[in-house]
């Protein structure tokens, strides 16, 4: 995996600064199309350090409830693809963080790769993480992102073997998603000790940059994980503040979750 994206770039600096990157999630069209653009906005101006704008998929295999129902929702609201290049564009023009797209496969083969990666690239994101994509059959989307110079991040899982996490590795550029448990997302009590040992595997296949995702709810959470990991992905939280006291809800968690990256620094 190369380091030269500006997500990577991102968190290269972030783990300089001693601490490491926070990573924000967020579904594009909930609570609204406008909403989830100043949602995002506010995440970055919070303290966020890169945007991960989720696609709302009808069969959201890996999400748990909390961006299940905001998902559907945004669906039912009328979310069509192109809504995402349409946030993306207008967050880039406001801030200065990597913008990523996490979205399942068959979406982006619908709307064409090329032209998917084209749209993207355009719109000023940053790349694609994509859940339900391994390297093996990744071709297509390998030859599209090098084409653009995109960011691909695939996931890593403890159960993953060694070989498929050094495929994982050589084909990701940005980060490798380290899954920190097995089974759908959602804030947990505890993040998962695998994540730790997971990050520890990938780094031995030569990963430059992991960022752990899947449980990841308080500051201190964040702190721990940035502890091993270069970055730390929250998502349910994030959304669950959105849905419950909208963006200026969202924005205060960001700056809460933040702190955790100052406790990573002093530790």
């Amino acid at each position: 995996m190369t380091a030269t994206s500006a997500t990577a770039s991102t968190i290269r600096a972030r783990v300089d600064a001693g601490s490491g990157a926070l990573v924000g999630y967020l579904p594009v069209g909930f609570p609204s199309l406008g909403g989830s653009i100043d949602a995002a906005v506010a995440l970055v101006e919070n303290g966020v350090d890169i945007l991960e704008l989720g696609l709302p998929y009808s069969d959201p295999v890996m999400d748990g409830p909390v961006i299940q129902a905001a998902t559907q929702r945004a669906l039912a609201d009328g979310f069509r693809l192109r809504d995402g290049f349409t946030a993306v564009q207008a967050i880039a023009q406001q801030v200065s963080a990597p913008i990523l797209i996490m979205t399942y496969w068959n979406p982006v083969v619908q709307f064409g790769v090329d032209r998917f990666a084209d749209e993207l690239a355009a719109a000023g994101g940053a790349g694609l993480i994509t859940p339900d994509l391994i390297p093996d059959e990744a071709s297509t989307w390998l030859d599209a992102s090098e084409r653009v110079g995109l960011d691909r991040v695939f996931l890593a899982a403890p159960s993953s073997t060694d070989a498929r996490l050094r495929r994982s590795v050589e084909a990701s550029r940005g980060f490798v998603y380290a899954v920190s448990t097995m089974g759908i997302t959602g804030a947990r009590a505890d993040v998962d000790q695998a994540a730790r040992g997971l990050v520890g595997r990938l780094r031995e296949q030569g990963a430059d940059s992991t960022c752990v995702g899947i449980g990841i709810s308080t500051a201190a959470q964040v702190a721990e994980v940035l502890e091993y990991a270069d970055g730390a992905i929250v998502g349910s939280a994030i959304v669950k503040a959105l849905g419950d006291g909208g963006v200026e809800a969202a924005g205060e968690l960001a700056a809460e979750l933040a702190t955790g990256k100052q406790l990573a620094r002093s530790a």
